[in-house]
């Protein structure tokens, strides 16, 4: 089965930002580097996915 990668709409259209695409997996979420999507991929499950998510949003990965 083939994956259905999206990326964010909020990403821009130039080919130097870094974007993260995503699809869903039974039970799960992978992820890729837009910039190479024949490059590796990290599957996690939907818990860890939405955990990561809440880290993101509440600024904890920020960098200084």
């Amino acid at each position: 089965m083939k994956a259905g990668w999206r990326k964010s709409s909020f990403s821009g259209s130039s080919t130097d930002e870094v974007c993260v695409e995503v699809a869903g997996l039974t039970g799960g979420v992978a992820m890729r580097d837009s910039k190479d999507p024949d490059g590796g991929r990290l599957s996690v499950s939907g818990d860890h996915f939405g955990r990561l998510l809440h880290r993101i949003q509440a600024g904890l990965l920020d960098r200084p």
